[in-house]
């Protein structure tokens, strides 16, 4: 009788060490994808902030010229002070949607020769374009290890216990289906404008004299 209960109480002792074990590896590895997740979101922010601050600089090289377009220009402060704040999808959508209005700035800088061959612009227009970049490339990064992540904690028996644990999903990094679409930039109203202004050096007609 003392065998068998002897036996009972080591395939328990073993069941409950396997059970420790277990918890441990599943916390430490919830640990290790979360960590890798925060590391990878800590490059975006650093290019996001590296974004934020060449922006002021670029507003201030084309506000001159830009005449008809100060709406785009507001949209892209405004965008500037909210690219900052939030969480990761509302930074997201922020970082999409001033993405579109800068490229919206460039194409309508193909009308001021001047300033298409602005030093200044040229430069700030490289490094915003390497940004851009950048970003995309930290962006892959950071959502491939988010959906390790976050199927760590929807995967048995990693469920069981994330929860238990306090671990959260993470949210992805990417453009709210409606921005995924091909952005249609209609300046016609900004041609037709500038149309109806007379011609820098131009000379205007006088009435004939008879």
């Amino acid at each position: 009788m003392a065998f068998i209960l002897d036996a009972v109480l080591g395939v328990v002792a073993i069941a409950i060490l396997a059970i420790v074990v277990l918890v441990i590896v599943l916390f430490n590895g919830f640990v290790s994808r979360r960590n890798r997740v925060q590391d990878a979101w800590a490059q975006i922010d650093v290019q996001l902030k590296r974004r934020y601050d060449l922006i002021p600089n670029l507003i201030n090289s084309v506000k001159g010229y830009m005449t008809y377009e100060k709406s785009v220009l507001t949209q892209v402060t405004q965008l500037r002070t909210s690219i900052m704040n939030g969480n990761a999808q509302d930074k997201a959508q922020a970082n999409n949607q001033l993405s579109q209005a800068l490229k919206s700035i460039f194409a309508v800088a193909e009308n001021y020769p001047d300033l298409k061959a602005s030093q200044n612009f040229i430069n700030l227009q490289q490094q915003l374009m390497d940004t851009e970049d950048k970003i995309a490339f930290v962006r892959t990064s950071y959502n491939d290890y988010v959906l390790e992540y976050n199927n760590s904690l929807q995967e048995f028996p990693g469920n069981v216990f994330s929860v238990r644990f306090g671990f959260k999903k993470a949210d992805f990094f990417q453009a709210p289906e409606e921005e995924k679409q091909n952005i249609k930039v209609d300046f016609s109203d900004v041609n037709n404008m500038q149309g109806s202004q007379p011609k820098a050096g131009a000379a205007q007609q006088k009435p004939s004299k008879k």
